[in-house]
Order: structure tokens, then sequence, then C-alpha cells
């Protein structure tokens, strides 16, 4: 197998003057610029993380009802194993959560509710369970297909509520003891609490 030569220098010259002419410039770093100057010191670096933990922990007043989008949704198979967690979550207590190790607190059974009873009692449920003080809880949204649609509408929505709601910080399909992929485990931030 022969090397590949690279191109005469005169060539190299003749791409360098034709991207020049076309206004292209060279990069000097790849940093985006954000026009915020960037924290330098572990100090200024873990004042901005305690800023956005305490601007997320303010917008999680779930005082408001309607937190949860009620437009179309991803649809998710019904065997399909549910996972979420946020980006900061210790790995040791998602796999906890995903293991079962963590004791709920109080459940919800969404069996027989239409898909709007469902998203209320969810709401509620979650508001409760916060003020509650609970950590983990379970909701149990089962895997029947909708009578109108080709997939499972609850928990393809539950799917969908739960990322949005502002005090969740995990969840993930239960253990086959406790209702497989038709219950989830839910992790959830306790009031005034980071993860």
């Amino acid at each position: 197998m022969s090397q590949r030569q690279p191109p005469p220098d005169d060539e190299i010259s003749a791409f360098r003057q034709a991207l020049e002419q076309a206004g292209v410039r060279r990069i000097r770093h790849n940093r985006a610029d954000t026009g915020k100057p960037r924290p330098t010191t572990r100090a200024q670096r873990d004042q901005a993380a305690a800023a956005r933990r305490a601007a997320a922990v303010s917008a999680g007043d779930d005082v408001a009802t309607g937190r949860t989008s009620d437009g179309r949704v991803e649809p998710v198979r019904p065997s399909e194993y549910l996972d979420f967690a946020l980006p900061d979550l210790p790995y040791r207590t998602r796999s906890q959560l995903k293991r079962g190790m963590i004791g709920w607190e109080g459940g919800l059974d969404l069996h027989g509710y239409s898909l709007e009873e469902a998203r209320s009692e969810l709401e509620s449920f979650l508001r409760d369970s916060v003020a509650s003080g609970h950590r983990c809880v379970i909701v149990v949204h089962g895997k029947a297909w909708g009578a109108t649609a080709d997939y499972p509408v609850i928990k393809s929505h539950v799917n969908a509520w739960l990322r949005e709601w502002p005090s969740v910080l995990a969840f993930c399909s239960a253990t086959d003891a406790e209702g497989g992929t038709g219950a989830v485990y839910v992790l959830l931030r306790r009031r005034g609490q980071t993860p």
C-alpha cells in the first residue's frame, strides 16, 4: 500500500491565498463567546453553580396548576424501559433508584383514568408528595394501548410529564416485582434542598 504524498507547496500557497481572498479567517480558539466572562477560579465556578441551583429551586414552586403540557408526546412502546435523570444527579443515587433500593413513600395508580384525569391526579400527587417531604414515590401508569391510539397513551404522557415537573430529579421503570415497565420510581427534590 502506498503512502499518500502531501500536496506540493505551491498548491498549498494557492489554496491559502484563495481562502484569504474569500474572506476566510483562521480560528484562534475553539470556545464560543457567550458575551459573559468565564469563571476562572474554583470559587467563581462554585458560586455560578450555586446560583443555577438556587434558580432551579425557586422555579420549582409547584403551587401553580397545569405544570405539565397537554400537547403531543413522543409515543413509547409498552415494554420500553423509561429512564430519566438530571445531569448533576450522583451516579450512586441513580443506580440505587434503578435497582429499587430507595424505598418509596407513596404511590399513585393511574389505571382507569382518562388522560386529563391522569394528568390532574399526577400533578396533585406530586405536589402533595413534595409538601409531605417524600423523597421517592411510585407511579403505576400501566402498559395498556389507548382506545384511539396505537401506543400506551398514559405511559407515554407520564414519561413526558415527569420530565417537565420541576421537583423531579429522576425517574425510571420499576423492578419486575413492583410493576416493571408498567410503573416508575420517581425521585423527588425535597423542598429547599439540592440533589
